[in-house]
């Protein structure tokens, strides 16, 4: 296995650039970017390798893998006071706990890479 696969690398269409992006998130800054999809990609694989080069050649550690992750299924996240007390009260008339309502409102607006 090469180094460069242990990062995600996502290419998706961006209508604001009318052309194919893409980008290695955790790992390097900025992406590529242009008509066709596969070409995108072969560029990103190449922009990554060049990436990790620069950072072995000037001794920059890299992050941590982002690709064959494994998540626990929890985390915390701070919303303030009041958005907590609407999402608990929004629980409360579905009839379902916090945490389950929450789970619920993420599901309905997933993120797109599901």
């Amino acid at each position: 296995m090469k180094t460069s696969d242990q990062y995600i690398k996502l290419v998706e269409w961006s209508e604001e650039d009318q052309c194919y992006v893409g980008v290695c998130p955790g790992l390097m800054l900025g992406g590529v970017h242009g008509d066709e999809e596969a070409k995108v990609y072969k560029e990103l694989c190449q922009a990554v390798e060049e990436w990790i080069a620069l950072c072995e050649q000037d001794g920059v550690p890299l992050p941590e893998a982002t690709a064959g992750k494994e998540y626990s299924g929890k985390f915390v996240v701070r919303v303030g006071k009041d958005l907590h007390k609407a999402l608990a009260i929004s629980a409360l008339r579905h009839g379902e706990s916090l945490n389950e309502h929450c789970v619920h409102l993420l599901r309905e607006r997933r993120a797109p890479y599901t």
